[in-house]
């Protein structure tokens, strides 16, 4: 249990004990027992507003519920003080000895800090990425690759069961259209007058593509008679070369997946024709002008949605219920997935169909990744996959390395239009937020390098807290014992953003603790004591970075 809960349950024994000697009435469970942080450190680690919310209940004044609690919440060892100030804010000062205490867990629990256990844990689909298989990533699919695996990180070391998947998009007209350009590439290589298609997808990465189907697969073409078999044939072999590279580029980005689910097996195994006949039964359908509606409308859409057009042929939105559908099946408690920005319209639509399929729409999440701004001297570069005018998700790996991407895309929050500097990203300095950070764990690394040619016999078991006993330290002690309840908290809302925003915290707050104190001296129970202190500070630094999927190196 972390320290924010911990305090939760302290208020509630202490509601208890007060309803139990009859100096306050009971009010049951209307009133929250919520744990929030003030406004400013002064006024306390912890607040409670219980006072506040539950007066009209109680018939009493918020200052006299307060003074109650307060007298029944000191009793508890984890707390120094409780402050209670008008007009009834209930102000916690956590203990200097749980504080040293903690820190000593820190450091004996290490990679382990921080991780919490379910008796029942939540078994989570969590897609995201599911670019197009027409081509290569680009800098949105970057960013929902470094979001949605820290979001799974976070949940599974909050004690969850996370499945990484990805949908591969490989049915439909845009394949085609693929295997099209493809082929009049692969034409114009042999020398062929061919016309390129109206629409059809431009850019390098289409010509490299076809001299790889050329070399290798120019037998099995000359064997396939006829123009339409021919192109669905190319547009296959398209296909599972953009797919090929998209896996490569990501497990150079540190994400791997369970799964990479196909869209087209959906339709071949007759999924998503029989997923029309279940909403057919549940009477939220109708049919109108030969095509076949969903009663959207009914879920607050702004209008009802094609299931089936005029032609027979199925829309997406079709194919995506049926694919939510085989989550359901494969026995998942909560779906979540991250979409595009162009995609916020869909929500209401799929969370309706779902619910009208009887799936309990709470246990559906769907996070936008909102656009990305590339920005180089200044200037925005233009992305569009069709013209050929864009940065890769390989171009900016390149440019600027795993860690750095990954930190600079899940710095902001996922809804947030995201400005990357690529100038800042390039810089070895600590204007550059991941340089700060991996300087700060490489410092500590250092010291204990300095301490071990210096003989320095160091035991945390032996660290005396007295020498902890200064602002400093005791500001840097609070952060590491939020460690915990910082992850659970970001992965409860998914915003991976906020473990960003409490590593540079800890960080600043090291850099302040070093400037002022000497860590190495002649004081050899001093000198342990900080050493203590710096070494658990790594190691959440280190968890922290690793939820990031950024390294934490040890010299630098």
């Amino acid at each position: 249990m972390n320290l924010k809960s911990e305090i939760s349950l302290i208020v509630s024994r202490a509601i208890e004990s007060a309803v139990g000697d009859g100096l306050l009435a009971d009010p049951c469970e209307t009133v929250e027992r919520k744990v929030e942080y003030p406004r400013e450190q002064k006024f306390g680690d912890y607040a409670v507003p219980f006072a506040l919310e539950s007066a009209k209940i109680l018939r009493k004044s918020p200052m006299e519920i307060g003074g109650v609690l307060a007298k029944y919440m000191e009793a508890d060892r984890k707390i120094a003080s409780v402050d209670v100030v008008k007009p009834g804010f209930i102000n916690i000062f956590i203990s200097r000895e749980f504080l040293f205490e903690n820190l000593i867990r820190v450091i004996r629990e290490r990679e382990s800090y921080g991780r919490a256990s379910r008796e029942w844990p939540r078994k989570i689909n969590l897609e995201f990425v599911s670019a197009n298989p027409t081509g290569p990533l680009n800098i949105v699919s970057a960013r929902a690759a470094a979001v949605g695996d820290t979001i799974a990180n976070m949940l599974e070391f909050a004690g969850d069961i996370v499945d990484r998947e990805f949908y591969v998009n490989d049915y439909g007209n845009q394949v085609l259209l693929l295997g099209k350009s493809v082929l009049a590439r692969i034409r114009e290589l042999r020398g062929e007058k061919c016309e390129f298609p109206e629409e059809g997808y431009h850019g390098e990465y289409v010509r490299e593509i076809a001299a790889h189907i050329a070399e290798h697969e120019a037998g099995e073409m000359s064997r396939i008679g006829g123009e339409e078999t021919l192109v669905e044939f190319v547009a296959k072999k398209a296909v599972e070369y953009n797919v090929a590279g998209q896996k490569k580029d990501l497990e150079g980005f540190n994400v791997s997946f369970k799964t990479w689910f196909s869209e087209k097996t959906l339709h071949e195994k007759g999924a998503v024709t029989g997923m029309l006949d279940r909403m057919k039964s549940s009477n939220s359908v109708y049919t109108s002008e030969g095509k076949v509606f969903f009663r959207s409308t009914d879920f607050n859409d702004d209008k009802d949605r094609v299931l089936m057009r005029d032609d027979g042929r199925p829309t997406y939105f079709l194919a995506d219920i049926a694919y939510h559908q085989d989550k359901i099946d494969r026995g998942y408690d909560l779906i979540v997935d991250i979409w595009g920005p162009d995609h916020h319209g869909h929500i209401t639509r799929l969370a309706g169909a779902m619910k009208a399929i009887g799936f309990d729409e709470k246990n559906l999440k769907i996070l936008i990744a909102q656009q990305v701004n590339l920005m180089m001297e200044g200037e925005t570069v233009k992305m569009s996959k069709r013209l050929g005018q864009f940065s890769t998700m390989r171009d900016l790996l390149e440019e600027i390395g795993t860690d750095v991407a990954r930190y600079f895309f899940v710095m902001r929050s996922l809804e947030s239009h995201l400005d990357f500097d690529l100038t800042l990203a390039k810089k070895e300095s600590s204007e550059n937020p991941v340089f700060y950070l991996q300087y700060a764990h490489a410092r500590i690394c250092s010291l204990f390098r300095e301490a071990e040619k210096r003989g320095v016999a160091y035991d945390q078991e032996r660290a005396f807290r007295e020498h902890l006993d200064n602002e400093e330290s005791l500001v840097l002690m609070k952060h590491l014992a939020r460690f915990p309840e910082e992850v659970a908290d970001a992965a409860n809302t998914f915003e991976p953003h906020r473990i960003t925003t409490f590593l540079m915290k800890v960080a600043q707050a090291f850099h302040k603790f070093y400037t002022e104190h000497r860590i190495i001296t002649e004081d050899h129970e001093r000198t342990v004591a900080y050493l203590a202190l710096s070494d658990a500070t790594r190691v959440v630094m280190s968890n922290g970075l690793r939820l990031l999927g950024v390294s934490a190196p040890e010299q630098m």
